[in-house]
C-alpha cells in the first residue's frame, strides 16, 4: 500500500470515528480515535487497509444489535448507554477502593464524611472565609463550574469527579 493510500485510509477511519463519537454525549466513554495497537491487529507495527476496514466493521457490528446492517436511534442510544454504564461502574469501583476505610466493599455515611473534598470545596466557594456561602458566592461557583464543564465538553472530556 502506498503512503498516500495509507494516509487516506487513516483520514477516512478518523472521520468515521469522529462521526460516530459525535453521536455520543461528551464523557460518555466514547474514544475519538483508537490506539495504534488497537488497529494493528497482527502486531506487525504497520496498519493495513484491511485492518482499518476490519476495525470499522467490528465497531459497527457491536452497535448493530439486530444485525440488519443499519444503526437505528435505539441502537445508538443503547450503545451510548452501555458505554456510560461501563464508565460509571469503573468510577464507582475506584471511588469505593479509595474511600472504603473499613474494607467492607461499601461506603458508609461516615466514610463519605471523612473525605476532605467536601471541606475543600466549601472553602473554595466561601470566598470571604466567613464560614458561610452567600448567594453571590454560590452563583460565582456555579458559573465557574459551568465554564469548566463547557471547556471539558469542547475538549471531549467530561470534567467529572469520582467523589461527586
Amino acid at each position: 500500500m502506498t503512503n498516500k493510500t495509507l494516509i487516506t485510509a487513516i483520514i477516512a477511519i478518523s472521520v468515521g470515528l469522529v462521526a460516530q463519537a459525535g453521536t455520543a454525549k461528551p464523557g460518555a466513554g466514547a474514544r475519538m480515535m483508537p490506539s495504534f495497537e488497537d488497529l494493528d491487529t497482527n502486531g506487525d507495527g504497520a496498519l493495513t487497509e484491511a485492518e482499518l476496514t476490519a476495525h470499522r466493521a467490528a465497531r459497527f457490528a457491536t452497535m448493530d444489535s439486530n444485525g440488519d446492517g443499519k444503526l437505528t436511534a435505539e441502537e445508538l442510544e443503547a450503545h451510548r448507554s452501555a458505554k456510560m454504564a461501563e464508565k460509571l461502574s469503573k468510577r464507582s469501583a475506584r471511588m469505593i477502593e479509595r474511600l472504603d476505610t473499613d474494607g467492607d466493599g461499601a461506603l458508609s455515611a461516615e466514610e463519605m464524611a471523612k473525605t476532605r473534598k467536601g471541606n475543600k470545596m466549601f472553602q473554595r466557594v466561601d470566598q470571604d472565609g466567613n464560614g458561610s456561602i452567600s448567594a453571590e458566592e454560590f452563583e460565582a461557583a456555579r458559573a465557574k463550574m459551568e465554564k469548566r464543564m463547557k471547556h471539558h465538553r469542547s475538549n471531549g472530556t467530561d470534567g467529572g469527579r469520582d467523589e461527586g
